[in-house]
Order: structure tokens, then C-alpha cells, then sequence
């Protein structure tokens, strides 16, 4: 088997000292069990809690970097960071808030692999977001029909080439990189799929992802992106 990692799992966490632990050694059994080479990067998006210093404390079979923001910057530029420290063909996420089980990582693997597919999204089967997320989660996928003509089928992880995540034009540090990456992957003609899997309630602690100011700022980032995709085909 290759040194060289095929996957880099980009883990992220911002106050999630009490979850890093078990979600890492969780990731790390997953890793294990798989026939390909993973790597792992775990980026703390400025934490001011004991998370980091947690998570380095794991003591992991499977090889593991770390990254450190001196401020929360958001989800959007803890993934840029991930990718810019990858060395794998691959990459993808998730976050250190327990939600997501490892074996989703292998649904989407699966899939790619079936189809030779270039990027490949995920939906969740059962998640329940509470009333403040739904109301973002329905307001940004309008705001996207509306200004973007894409209906969006993309609501966790999802996989990619590196090669194919180009920094310079997926300009958001927000969560809207998850909607506006795949909808340039669809602009870009890639072969994309599409697959189930399931969210589980976090292990402890609360969503950081719902507030008004996350609100404010992806509301931005969708009307910059139809800005920007403007200038683009107009050059």
C-alpha cells in the first residue's frame, strides 16, 4: 500500500472542546478500516476553548496535521484551509460536532468509485434542525433558485478532486462555499452525484451556524456570487 494519502478529511471545530475526542477517535477507527490511504486535518477555526489542545492530545493510528486560526473565520475558510495543507487526490470534511458518521464519508467514496463521478454531494435522510436553520436552510436555497436558476441538492459533505477547488474564485469564509462550490461544479459541466445519508444530533453543545449574523453574511455571499459570475462570463 502507498504512503501517498488518496483522501485528506478535512475536520473542523470551533468550541467543540468537549467533542473533539470522541469524534477524532471515531474518524480514526473509520480511517483504519479503509483500504485507502487517509490523511486527516483537523483545522481549529479559532477556538477559544480547550479544543485544540484536546485534540492534540488523541493519540491516532491514522496521520493527522493541524491547523490554527487566531479568529473564528467560518466553515468556508476552515475548508480552504484544510485543502491548502491536503495531499491527497481527494478531499472532503466534516465537523467536530459529532453529526456525522465516518461511514457517510464511505457513501460518498462508494459512490464516486461506482461511477467514476467528479464531485459528489449528500443530502440527509432525518435531521432536525430546529426552526432558526430550517428558516436559513429554506431562505438560502430560494435565494439561490432565484439568482442562480440552480436548485440546490447538497446539504453535507460532499466530495471532490483538490485539483478542482481553486481558492482564487471561491472567494466565501462562510457556509456558503458548501452551495456556491457545487454550483460551479454544475456550471463547469462536472459529472456530479448525489447521495443519503444520515445526521445524528450533536454530542453536546449547540449550533454556531444560525444565528442573524450568519444570516447577514450568506444573504451577501449570494448576491456577490451572482456579481461575480457576471464578470466572469462578461471578460
Amino acid at each position: 500500500m502507498t504512503s501517498t494519502p488518496q483522501l485528506s478529511l478535512i475536520i473542523f471545530a470551533f468550541n467543540e472542546e468537549d467533542n473533539v475526542a470522541p469524534v477524532l477517535s471515531e474518524i480514526d477507527e473509520w480511517a483504519q478500516s479503509r483500504t485507502e490511504v487517509v490523511e486527516l486535518i483537523f483545522v481549529d477555526d479559532g477556538s477559544s476553548d480547550a479544543t485544540l489542545a484536546r485534540a492534540e492530545a488523541c493519540v491516532l493510528e491514522t496521520a493527522i496535521r493541524f491547523v490554527k486560526h487566531p479568529m473564528n473565520r467560518g466553515i468556508g475558510a476552515a475548508i480552504k484551509s484544510g485543502v491548502r495543507h491536503a495531499s491527497g487526490r481527494w478531499a472532503t470534511f466534516m465537523p467536530a460536532d459529532g453529526q456525522i458518521d465516518p461511514n457517510s464519508i464511505s457513501t460518498l467514496l462508494d459512490a464516486q468509485a461506482e461511477a467514476s463521478l467528479d464531485f459528489v454531494t449528500s443530502i440527509y435522510a432525518d435531521r432536525d434542525d430546529g426552526f432558526y436553520r430550517s428558516i436559513l436552510s429554506w431562505g438560502v436555497r430560494s435565494l439561490i433558485r432565484i439568482f442562480h436558476g440552480v436548485t440546490m441538492t447538497s446539504d453535507g459533505p460532499y466530495l471532490f478532486q483538490t485539483a478542482d477547488f481553486d481558492e482564487r474564485i471561491l472567494k466565501p469564509d462562510s457556509f456558503f462555499l458548501n452551495f456556491e462550490f457545487p454550483i460551479r461544479m454544475l456550471a463547469a459541466r462536472k459529472s456530479v452525484g448525489v447521495v443519503t445519508i444520515s445526521c445524528r444530533r450533536r454530542m453536546s453543545g449547540r449550533s454556531k451556524s444560525s444565528g442573524l449574523k450568519t444570516i447577514y453574511v450568506i444573504g451577501k455571499d449570494v448576491l456577490a456570487l451572482r456579481v461575480r459570475r457576471f464578470l466572469e462570463v462578461s471578460d
